[in-house]
């Protein structure tokens, strides 16, 4: 495996981790809710309305991690097929990063507007991830460079 696939793993076990620290959160913020007896598991069955704001705050920040991320790791597959190279082993640690600043903006001040600004930047470089990928894909099939 190349330096850049090696990288661009880096970045698609890093996205994961972000999963699993929320995943993590996730069962900190509801289970004592359960074990005390603050949240009864028939209310929340099929309405998540019926959780407190706090542990439906970090259920949607775990939730944004299957969204976008996962033309991520589409695109980072892509790229390893194609053989990484060094912009887009960029783009992805760019858009690894921008995940977690929208995560942490999710988990504390929850400012709107920041956390837009997060998540459009990281929509903004996937896409730009995406369009690098593309164009080599078409220089490929029309026998122009790789």
């Amino acid at each position: 495996m190349s330096q850049t696939a090696l990288w661009l793993a880096g970045a698609m076990l890093a996205q994961g981790v972000l999963t699993f620290i929320l995943t993590g959160l996730l069962y900190v913020a509801r289970i004592p809710l359960i074990a005390r007896r603050e949240v009864r598991i028939g209310d929340i069955a099929l309405d998540k309305s019926k959780w407190p704001d706090r542990s439906r705050l970090v259920a949607n920040a775990f939730e944004n991690q299957f969204e976008m991320p996962v033309l991520f790791f589409v695109a980072a597959l892509l790229s390893m097929q194609f053989g990484a190279s060094i912009i887009e082993v960029g783009l992805a640690w760019l858009f690894v990063a921008s995940r977690y600043v929208h995560a942490f903006i999710h988990l504390t001040s929850n400012h709107v507007v920041r956390r837009f600004f997060a998540y459009a930047t990281g929509v903004v470089i996937l896409g730009m991830f995406w369009l690098d990928l593309i164009v080599r894909l078409i220089l490929a099939a029309t026998g122009g460079a790789s």
